[in-house]
């Protein structure tokens, strides 16, 4: 061949390998159901109506992408109330504007037919769960949208403010943020928080967890291993526990559960229960400051003991127990005798 003709062939070769490989890219985007303009302005490609979508996906789904390729031309107030928000988004651009109007319109036919839209998002997922909690009043501005969400439910209040939030980072940052997913708000039980004392009033407070895991059984039997001592003049924080363990099994759980407990006290807690005489004179107190809370433990059916042997150790005698405490042998035949009858050993050691 010829050297003109070999370079004629070779540049028909490039024009058809180049025409073939646009055209397999224009099938591609094609596929994929992208346009043109959409993909020069930075949109995402379109996709049909799938399964679970219906017949305003499509529609709502390019206003969406309208408004985030043009975020920066987008203004947003944000002003929380106790019950929900009230938001304001507009544009100068007099197409803007009616495009965030027409988004809101439809926006707000979604939640009263409960059509969900951006499922992939936690967020927006559990908002579409919760419609029949929302009430949305929408008034329209020169310019944009006024809009007041509110609930009456903590919860959805919650999610409404949180949802808010997300909107105004995606007028902030456009396509950039519509490209996350969005955590759930914590849901806050109103009982969590607040302490309260269901058996023992002045001590021992504790929370109600009804729907937490580990919930007290009935016919619990516990015995609680005391042997840390404390402030003369101050209760015992150990004595103090006992309360507690008391009031987790009345009032911390979804129901009462009933419950048998034992205290054993011996080491360095053996004095806390002498009586008021012997206590002020060991110790050079007015009054033992564990007798109360003891006191409040015997009239809710907590067994109390006493190891003899810690007892004569410390130069007391049984006569010197208060009787809120029965003196036993010692607290090993104690302990060993109360878990072959079935009680959990719960060590308070330190």
């Amino acid at each position: 061949m010829k050297p003109r003709a070999q370079i004629t062939t070779a540049i028909v070769a490039c024009l058809v390998l180049g025409t073939v490989a646009l055209a397999q890219q224009g099938r591609g985007r094609r596929f994929r159901g992208g346009r043109g303009p959409a993909a020069d302005r930075g949109q995402p490609p379109r996709r049909g109506v799938g399964r679970g979508r219906d017949e305003r996906h499509a529609a709502d789904r390019e206003v969406i992408h309208f408004l985030l390729a043009h975020h920066d031309k987008i203004t947003r107030r944000v002003k929380e109330r106790p019950d929900g928000v009230e938001t304001v988004t507009e544009s100068d651009d007099p197409q803007i504007a009616a495009k965030i109007k027409e988004h809101v319109k439809w926006m707000d036919y979604r939640i009263r037919e409960q059509k969900p839209i951006r499922r992939r998002d936690p967020l927006f997922a559990e908002i579409f769960k919760q419609t029949e909690k929302i009430d949305m009043q929408r008034t329209e501005t020169a310019d944009g949208v006024r809009v007041i969400e509110t609930s009456d439910d903590p919860h959805v209040v919650r999610l409404i403010q949180a949802h808010a939030k997300v909107v105004s980072m995606f007028v902030k940052r456009g396509f950039a943020e519509a490209a996350k997913n969005h955590s759930v708000p914590r849901q806050v039980d109103p009982k969590i928080g607040k302490f309260t004392n269901p058996l023992i009033e002045k001590y021992g407070s504790v929370v109600n967890l009804p729907r937490a895991k580990q919930q007290p059984r009935d016919g619990s039997r516990i015995v609680v291993d005391v042997t840390q001592g404390g402030e003369p003049d101050a209760l015992n924080p150990a004595i103090e526990k006992v309360a507690r363990f008391t009031n987790i099994y009345r009032g911390a759980g979804a129901k009462p559960a009933d419950v048998r407990i034992a205290v054993v006290l011996h080491g360095d807690a053996t004095l806390n229960v002498l009586n008021p005489d012997a206590y002020a004179e060991r110790f050079q107190t007015n009054e033992n400051p564990n007798l109360d809370c003891l006191r409040e433990l015997q009239r809710a059916g907590v067994e109390i003991y006493v190891c003899g042997q810690s007892l004569v150790r410390k130069d007391a005698q049984p006569a010197d127990v208060a009787v809120v405490a029965d003196v036993a042998v010692s607290g090993l035949t104690a302990l060993v005798n109360l878990q072959s009858d079935g009680y959990a050993y719960m060590p308070l050691l330190k």
